[in-house]
């Protein structure tokens, strides 16, 4: 790739990573990218670079996100914590992939600029941005004067083509894996996470996982509560977590755009019945096929194996049981099917990158009083 033999020095953050922070004489447990506190001192300046044509939501997300801080923290007769400034190449303005055009506000080219973080938005843009060594050398210098560097969406690719996430785990958007992949040999492309934090610099998964990470910056800098006031306002789940996969196991073949058929009917009485034995020879007899029959016509509609879909199945389930009552977890593994607690660890770790406890301790929804939603199968 052209102009990566320079790195730049990125400034210590103030949290290490994997641990926990206090603000507000409150203590937070951060399950998102471990990331620099606010500087308290005055605004936090961030700049959204946006390389034309740029994806219009990787952009604007994450603005309303921190925009509707600032609004809650005037509401509260506090100063607004973030100062907010989008900036394109040389200042003009910036085309975008909705059809219409945004106004910059400073150029990335200007080596003037500062910012406390930088966050690169995806879009076409972006992806070619790698081979523009004027542009790769402009994001270089501004991410080497700015302590907190991010990446929305493809803009993983322009963040890749500066050098930094050379040798380190990055993420972005699914339907570039391979793209991404074959351009940047050098890092470990992480396939199911939402958004991964490996210092210096922070990547997120498709388009609106920028709001998600938006939402994770705000925890990291203001606390919780913020948080969750930002999130409730518009709307929005406060934790998308970051060691999730991207899709469920429903929506990872829907993905595919296959045609279902008869497995339409044998994929909603899966969700029925995870509890049962769900071997291959039952499974085939649901849709009048022989086994060996409907495990090739299986893998050809669904795109995996049998068993790994029913496997797939049942972590959703089990990640909303976990979130969403108080059931001990031998006996969510018994209603999901997994047979033990430990069955179900094994399984999550494999999919999700975590155990059962640790995903409930972070993630459990306030109102996990219902046991009877237990007996729902996760959507």
């Amino acid at each position: 790739m052209p102009g990566r033999t320079k790195k730049p020095e990125i400034l210590p953050t103030r949290m290490q990573e994997g641990g926990s922070h206090s603000l507000d004489d409150s203590v937070v447990e951060i399950g998102h990218p471990s990331m620099s506190s606010l500087n308290l001192e005055g605004q936090h300046r961030i700049v959204i670079v946006a390389l034309p044509p740029v994806i219009a939501l990787d952009v604007t997300g994450p603005l309303d996100v921190f925009s509707m801080a600032n609004a809650l923290m005037a509401e509260r007769g506090k100063t607004a914590p973030y100062e907010l400034r989008l900036a394109s190449p040389h200042g003009e303005p910036i085309a975008t992939t909705a059809g219409m055009k945004m106004l910059a506000d400073c150029a990335l080219l200007d080596g003037t600029v500062t910012a406390d973080t930088v966050l690169v938005a995806g879009g076409p843009g972006a992806r070619k941005a790698p081979h523009d060594p004027v542009l790769m050398d402009g994001l270089r210098s501004l991410c080497g004067r700015t302590r907190r560097v991010g990446s929305i969406c493809t803009g993983a690719f322009a963040l890749a083509g500066t050098g930094l996430l050379d040798h380190k785990r990055a993420t972005t958007h699914w339907a570039h894996f391979d793209e991404f992949a074959s351009m940047f040999p050098l890092i470990e492309l992480d396939r199911d996470a939402l958004f991964v934090d490996v210092e210096p610099c922070h990547t997120s998964a498709g388009i609106s996982a920028g709001i998600d990470y938006a939402l994770a910056l705000i925890e990291s800098d203001l606390g919780r509560s913020m948080a969750l006031d930002v999130a409730r306002n518009l709307v929005v789940f406060l934790k998308r977590p970051g060691g999730q996969a991207q899709f469920s196991a429903q929506l990872a073949v829907q993905s595919s755009a296959v045609e279902m058929d008869r497995f339409d009917e044998l994929n909603r009485w899966l969700q029925d019945n995870l509890a049962l034995e769900l071997t291959v020879d039952l499974l085939a007899e649901r849709v009048a096929m022989s086994p060996r029959n409907f495990a090739r016509r299986f893998v050809e509609k669904m795109g995996m194996a049998p068993a790994r879909y029913v496997e797939l199945l049942r972590v959703d389930a089990a990640r909303r049981m976990l979130t969403d009552t108080d059931l001990p977890l031998a006996r969510v593994a018994q209603r999901c099917g997994f047979g033990s607690a430990e069955t179900m660890r094994q399984a999550f770790h494999r999919h999700i990158s975590s155990a059962p406890g640790d995903f409930r301790a972070r993630f459990q929804s306030t109102r996990a009083s219902d046991p009877g939603a237990a007996a729902r199968p996760a959507p």
